[in-house]
């Protein structure tokens, strides 16, 4: 059945899309004032970074320690302000004013990522690698190069390129043990082809729907579980109103920070040096919090009852398996050249 459109209601939607824009705006081009003024006097570049996480979730803390050895590293002449909970606006927003050269650093992901260089896609696909270090290794090739510099031509610059996000798992209201169980389930999923695509494969009823939404979507029956890494479900509150978790790990996620070239092009050469090599440092540190936060969340669902489902993943990666031919961006051969690159790691002995 076709939804009524509404042109009033559209215009009111666009209407609070320019206020959260303007706002945003005025708050970052504040940050670029004071950031010229104060440059006059004690030469500090003032900088805010933009996230939809909450505080104290991994990323948080990757966002701080990023803040604190910018600043340290530069002897004061960094200045990174945290934004957390989306409070400067969603992902696509905050990338616009960064390709416009506004002071801003946007959390984001490849999956995201693919409205401007689709290949960079498949770096979040399902049951892609086998661990992290798989993932990593790719960031490291030619052909990352390569997509990079197609970033880099549309005003994008990459930055905390060793982020480890987490693994994605399931939560919802009745048990899922075998893709079957996720028939007609509707499942939150962030709004981008890949993950609709992903979870139709998996025979659910994806549905798009903010991260900020989730808790109270949950709550009204609008959706009936949803799928991210274990501390961004425990942020969230999704273990409040859903009683089952399922291991699926049907994503293991590298995520990364986007600026502008033009900012970065505006930074003296040794702070842009500075702002890139911390931003990686503060990767490093936070894939030690990220395991051990998942291994605490876990035990704290376990403690609050929750029914925990270790499920034969095989099955689920052998589902969605049709999902890499459903995705017509993709370069021909992709998926199978991602293979190679990962088969071509030294591996440790």
């Amino acid at each position: 059945m076709l939804k009524a459109f509404s042109f009033e209601g559209r215009l009111i939607e666009m209407r609070r899309g320019l206020v959260s824009v303007l706002g945003a705006m005025l708050l970052i081009g504040s940050g670029c004032s004071l950031s010229t003024s104060a440059a006059v006097e004690q030469d500090v570049h003032t900088i805010n970074i933009a996230y939809g996480n909450q505080p104290g979730e991994p990323l948080d803390q990757q966002a701080r320690k990023w803040a604190e050895l910018a600043e340290e590293e530069s002897d004061g002449r960094l200045q990174l302000n945290v934004y957390p909970s989306s409070q400067l606006g969603g992902e696509s927003d905050m990338i616009e004013l960064a390709m416009r050269g506004n002071n801003v650093i946007v959390f984001t992901a490849y999956d995201f990522l693919m409205d401007y260089v689709p290949d960079l896609g498949i770096l979040a696909a399902p049951y892609l690698a086998e661990e992290f270090d798989d993932l990593l290794y790719l960031t490291t090739t030619d052909w990352y190069e390569g997509l990079e510099h197609e970033m880099n031509d549309m005003g994008l610059a990459l930055l905390g390129k060793e982020t480890i996000y987490g693994e994605r798992h399931l939560m919802t209201k009745t048990p899922v043990a075998t893709p079957e169980d996720l028939k007609g389930m509707k499942i939150r999923v962030p709004n981008n082809n890949l993950y609709i695509r992903a979870f139709h494969a998996l025979g659910a009823s994806p549905t798009p729907l903010p991260l900020g939404d989730l808790y109270a979507s949950l709550q009204q029956g609008v959706i009936d579980g949803a799928e991210n890494p274990l501390p961004v479900l425990q942020g969230t509150r999704t273990n409040e109103v859903t009683s089952h978790l399922t291991l699926t790990g049907h994503m293991k996620v590298m995520s990364i920070w986007v600026t502008g070239t033009g900012m970065m092009e505006d930074l003296p050469e040794d702070l842009e040096r500075i702002l890139s090599e911390t931003s990686e440092e503060a990767a490093r540190y936070t894939h030690a919090i990220t395991e051990q936060e998942e291994k605490e969340a876990l035990e704290t669902f376990k403690n609050e009852g929750m029914t925990i489902h270790e499920v034969d993943q095989e099955l689920f990666r052998e589902a969605v398996e049709p999902f890499y031919d459903s995705m017509p961006a993709w370069s021909p051969g992709l998926y199978e050249h991602v293979l190679e690159l990962m088969e071509e790691r030294p591996k440790e002995d």
